[in-house]
């Protein structure tokens, strides 16, 4: 006969221990971006629970640091004109941040950087380049003191009336206390935070990381690198998503503010380390500094590795770089030399609601005038319960119906909000070359428990460049399709 502790002991050491699996979130318009939280635990509940803590803390720090909200305490602060000011600890702190790496970039990083957008946003609204005086004058502005801190007081005292821009590494500094509070949660034992391709990997997780191609940056691309990262904070900064148009001329958004000139040697710069802000300052920064300064700069801090991509196309790594990069293997697909490579670009931008918003259910495909699906171009869901909401899309490709959480986070110079580029090569899910004829291009969007949309473009594959603009509905609000050889054909 069994004793009672003989019983427990049989029934501790048979229990099955939790299973652990990624519990994935995805936002849209979050600090003027896309989010995307994913948590490992083993219970839902638990993921949820990280879920409202990590957006409760993106809404206070964005109550404190927010120069685009007229509420926000830097914006308060802004209004206030040499007076010592008492303020949280947090702006604070990322003032004292600012003051440092201004002092290690030799000037790159200057929230003054404001005066210079300023200008530059001008000129583009009227066509029309700053002048040399102009420029001469900005400089002077940017190179003045902005702020003067009391570190016994907690004081801070706004020296000038010149606009600030808090965009160098403020994401980077979210991230990372939106990290730590998730992690902070019992149950959780690793988490990747990714606001607009800033992203930290924490805790047990490991995580693939895509770096976007700056020459083809399209959601699906082929990534110009590929990653695999641990405990570890990652930032890319480039200047092929936003910038100045000015007649034929494209300029970066990321100013020189020793010059008050558009960057133009570096397009993308992605930065390792073990901090979030160290990896979103120095991405910045990289795309400003020389790239031997930008080596000096990457040797002083431990823990650093990078990526430097030329205008040229030529790629500038460290040593360290080498050893977290995997190999990214290429399917060459078997082509009819006689007939032009073509591609699809396909645009697409989500419905804007007020605030942040969740991201609905997307597929993106393609099939042939059988009806059969081909490709899919895209699938984003976080939750494979409701992926049968995406009814056409499912009906054909149950079979494809993964956990797609295992490809991995995208780095990537920040997007706007909702708005998505895909790309589709002609290639059908085996990676060969389908025939030229007849097609249609399927775009479903499917919110849980909410609405829905089918959209579909017919084409002629490799019949001719052609441009198709798409009806917009409720979850959609704007599509096209644009058809055109491949660069390089």
């Amino acid at each position: 006969m069994l004793c009672l502790s003989t019983l427990v002991l049989l029934v501790c050491t048979s229990a099955k221990p939790p299973a652990y699996q990624l519990y994935k979130y995805n936002y849209e318009n979050v600090l003027g971006t896309s989010f995307e939280l994913k948590v490992n635990t083993s219970s839902e509940k638990t993921a949820d629970i990280a879920e409202q803590i990590a957006l409760e803390e993106i809404d206070r720090l964005n109550d404190i640091l927010s120069t685009y909200n007229s509420d926000s305490e830097i914006s308060r602060w802004l209004k206030t004109n040499n007076t010592a000011e008492k303020i949280s600890s947090e702006l604070f702190e990322v003032f004292e941040l600012f003051d440092q790496w201004k002092e290690k970039t030799n000037g790159a990083l200057n929230p003054s950087a404001a005066v210079a957008v300023k200008l530059w946003q001008i000129a583009a609204s009227k066509q029309i380049l700053p002048g040399e005086d102009e420029l001469n004058a900005a400089i002077v502005v940017m190179n003045q003191p902005q702020w003067r801190l009391n570190f016994e007081n907690h004081t801070a005292i706004h020296l000038t009336a010149q606009p600030l821009v808090l965009n160098s590494f403020v994401k980077s500094y979210i991230i990372h206390k939106v990290s730590d509070k998730v992690m902070s949660i019992s149950g959780v034992r690793g988490a990747v935070v990714n606001i607009g391709g800033d992203i930290v990997v924490a805790g047990e997780q490991a995580e693939i990381i895509r770096i976007a191609n700056p020459m083809a940056d399209a959601e699906n691309d082929n990534p110009i690198a590929l990653l695999s990262m641990q405990n570890k904070s990652i930032a890319t900064s480039g200047n092929y998503r936003r910038g100045f148009q000015i007649k034929n001329q494209w300029y970066s958004h990321i100013l020189n503010v020793r010059t008050a000139m558009p960057v133009s040697e570096v397009i993308s710069a992605t930065v390792i380390a073990n901090n979030a802000t160290d990896a979103g300052a120095l991405a910045t920064a990289f795309n400003i500094l020389s790239p031997r300064e930008s080596s000096t700069l990457a040797g002083s801090i431990p823990g650093v590795e990078y990526q430097i991509v030329l205008k040229s196309g030529e790629e500038i790594v460290s040593e360290g770089w080498k050893k977290l990069a995997i190999e990214i293997k290429s399917t060459v697909a078997k082509s009819d030399k006689s007939e032009e490579q073509y591609e699809a670009s396909i645009d697409l931008e989500l419905a804007r609601f007020e605030g942040r918003f969740h991201r609905p259910f997307v597929a993106v495909w393609v099939e042939n005038k059988k009806k059969e699906s081909v490709r899919t171009v895209a699938v984003w869901f976080n939750k494979p319960r409701w992926l049968p909401d995406l009814k056409r899309w499912f009906s054909k490709n149950q079979n494809v119906a993964e956990d797609h959480t295992a490809l991995g986070s995208i780095s990537s110079a920040t997007r706007s909000a909702g708005k998505y580029k895909l790309t589709w090569d002609g290639l059908d899910d085996t990676d060969k070359e389908v025939p030229s004829g007849k097609y249609t291009i399927y775009i479903e969007a499917a919110r849980e428990h909410g609405t829905y949309q089918l959209i579909k473009q017919d084409i002629d594959w490799r019949g001719k460049p052609t441009h198709f603009d798409l009806d917009g509905g409720t979850e959609v609000t704007s599509s096209s399709i644009d058809i055109h050889p491949k660069a390089g054909n």
